[in-house]
């Protein structure tokens, strides 16, 4: 971009990388995907996506290099044969196809790789137990392993640079590379060349990316990716001390600093605890000490801070993951100065959440990544097939995402939503503690319908069937969400909670309306994701004093797949928050809750407290079961089909709405 009163011109200069050019400052960062060697179709449309939305780098995940650096079942990349090449070729070419770069990085994972498919002994520095769970035990690693290792990292760096890669990574980031394991002296307990000083412990890390340069110095860029800090305080790597030292001694030697933080859960902080650019007071120092280009990461959404960040001098390259999967094309609607239309990273971590689960990335904000083999993209949707209209009734996430889809397709669309604004769940959600980022799921989707003449919205208007039988229109689709339910049913109880009826029960959706209890409240988690405890930590804010209760062992569990499980654990510490795990619910009153321990039924009692049922939604889908059911008076209004989406169909995450609301609205007027 050549003109200089663009007022984001400086992101779209080029940038020297060792011997290739970046065409511009826009780096998709290294970031697992979920489908790796299983699900190779979707891999190369994924990344070729990325590279029409106009990143000058675009980055694969980890690649595995050795049988043993196995992550299986997690389908991760694979360069430990040459029979990998091809896959990674075709990905190459389909980068190139939009002149963006393409990056590999290669990754031995070290003790973070259990070696299931290969049966291999996990490595590490020192005998250590294998990262996650089970029964595994990492060996360590003697002279013929570490020689093993770095000729697997040359070999597969040939491997790449034969396919067509621009950069090639040396990773020790995360606590999930074998580099970085050698380099933290709780894991590295060595006497030898490889243990003890610094210098001994980055010996490894140093021959890695010297024996890459060797490899491909000649024709491709060499990175690495390095935490320079864990976010631990003493006894981790810290970026003022042993972090820094690193990035000093090994200054020159690559051709690009990538760098970020440690472990996975802090680089992809979630908004929740983690604000955008939140990296950069551990990642500042390293421009200061190398000539090399450095990128970052910290869910960049502004674009006026990304100019503000190389301005400073801070960053050469601006990097992300999160913010490419909400929107792969940011780079291109900043170029074209279409700021308002970019898909704001809400920083909830369902991408990580897929990913962790071995199957393909989900993004609340995108319905169409992983999607992209199937002929789903993030900007464009097929051209409608018929004259048809249709009435969207509900204005939550399904619904918008819905209305928002039809009206890009071309149809009319009449929206209609019972309250007094437009947003449903997600507005609600958004004004509890710490999640108003993801108001944006709400306020993108709103200004896109802003935009539409074929698109009517009316709020305050609730719809029973015979106002929908008076309208007249052909096509009605039914997103009207799901209320928490009141009674207890859930994972715990198939029947309802004795005394769930008392006065003295309450359900999020009380709180989030601003009905809320005071003085002693119990939390029933029976839910095991995000809401148990920010309704627990909104009303130990508001002054009550909360005791949160749970029949499992752990409290939110299901965070653990988006990275926020701890940090979740420690803001309950942190409020004091009474914790009472392994407790079942067995009754209520006005007068007291009564508790069983989940393994020995030992009773407890809480006297003269509230409770929040924190169990299951109901789906609110009576009008659409009462319209279904007069199919002669369909008939004869007009109206040919009657559906449903979202939570009204079943209650799910966020991401599932809108990703239902999306495929109704691709499917419509033609096949499925």
């Amino acid at each position: 971009m050549s003109n200089s009163r663009h007022p984001y011109s400086l992101l779209f200069e080029p940038v020297q990388i060792g011997p290739v050019t970046a065409k511009n400052r826009f780096f998709q960062a290294p970031h697992a995907t979920g489908m790796g060697f299983t699900y190779p179709e979707h891999a190369i449309a994924y990344r070729k996506t990325k590279a029409e939305g106009g990143w000058g780098v675009v980055a694969t995940e980890e690649c595995m290099i050795d049988s043993n650096s196995d992550h299986s079942p997690s389908p991760h990349m694979r360069l430990a044969s040459d029979a990998d090449i091809p896959f990674l070729a075709r990905m190459a070419d389909a980068v190139h196809e939009h002149d963006a770069l393409f990056a590999v990085e290669l990754c031995h994972a070290g003790k973070s790789a259990a070696n299931k498919l290969t049966r291999e002994y996990p490595l590490a520095p020192s005998q250590t137990h294998y990262w996650s769970f089970g029964p595994y035990v990492a060996k360590t690693a003697d002279k013929s392993d570490i020689r093993r290792v770095i000729q697997a990292q040359a070999d597969a760096a040939r491997r790449a640079m034969t396919a067509g890669a621009d950069i090639v990574y040396v990773y020790a980031a995360h606590d999930l590379s074998l580099p970085m394991q050698f380099l933290l002296p709780r894991y590295n307990r060595r006497s030898d060349e490889y243990g003890g000083s610094l210098e001994n412990r980055v010996r490894l890390f140093r021959q890695m990316i010297e024996a890459t340069k060797e490899a491909v110095g000649h024709k491709c860029a060499v990175a690495v990716r390095f935490a320079v800090d864990e976010m631990m305080g003493p006894g981790g790597l810290e970026w003022q001390n042993e972090g820094r030292e690193v990035v000093e001694m090994l200054a020159e030697l690559p051709d690009l600093w990538d760098v970020n933080v440690s472990d996975w859960s802090n680089d992809s902080g979630v908004s929740r605890f983690f604000e955008e650019d939140y990296q950069r007071e551990y990642t500042d120092f390293v421009k200061s000490v190398t000539t090399k280009p450095v990128v970052g990461v910290g869910r960049y959404v502004n674009p006026d801070r990304m100019v503000s960040d190389i301005k400073k001098g801070r960053l050469d390259l601006i990097g992300a993951a999160r913010p490419s999967i909400a929107d792969p094309f940011l780079p291109n609607k900043i170029r074209d100065m279409q700021i308002d239309d970019i898909r704001e990273c809400i920083g909830c971590n369902m991408c990580t959440t897929n990913v962790l689960l071995s199957v393909p990335i989900r993004c609340t904000q995108n319905p169409t990544i992983g999607k992209e083999v199937d002929g789903w993209h993030p900007e464009t949707v097929p051209v409608r097939r018929s004259q048809d209209s249709v009435l969207v009734v509900g204005g939550g996430p399904a619904g918008l995402e819905c209305a928002l889809t039809l009206g890009k397709r071309g149809y009319d669309v009449t929206l209609a939503e019972a309250g007094d604004a437009l947003g449903g769940r997600v507005i609600q959600e958004a004004a509890l503690p710490g999640l108003a980022a993801w108001r944006a799921v709400a306020e993108y989707r709103i200004g896109q319908l802003a935009q539409m003449p074929n698109v009517n919205t009316y709020l305050q208007s609730p719809l029973d069937a015979e106002q929908i039988l008076e309208f007249g229109i052909p096509n009605v689709v039914f997103a009207t969400g799901g209320p928490w339910r009141r009674n207890g049913m859930g994972r715990q109880y198939s029947s309802p909670v004795p005394g769930w009826e008392s006065g003295n029960v309450y359900t999020p959706d009380d709180i989030m309306a601003g009905n809320c209890p005071s003085g002693r409240v119990v939390v029933f988690d029976d839910d095991h994701y995000y809401m148990g405890s920010v309704i627990a930590e909104k009303l130990k804010l508001a002054g009550c004093d909360v005791s949160l209760v749970t029949p499992v062992a752990e409290f939110a569990n299901y965070s653990k797949f988006a990275q926020e499980y701890g940090h979740v654990l420690g803001r309950l510490v942190e409020l004091e928050i009474e914790l009472l795990p392994t407790h079942n619910l067995t009754s209520i009153s006005p007068e007291r809750i009564e508790l069983a321990h989940a393994w020995t039924g030992t009773p407890k009692v809480i006297e003269g407290a509230d409770i929040v049922m924190v169990t299951m939604r109901d789906t609110a889908s009576d009008v659409f079961h009462d319209l279904e059911a007069r199919k002669a008076d369909c008939a004869a209004a007009g109206v040919r089909s009657v559906s449903r989406i979202g939570d009204c169909v079943a209650p799910g995450p966020i991401a599932m709405a809108i990703h239902d609301g999306h495929r109704w609205a691709m499917e419509f007027g033609g096949p499925k």
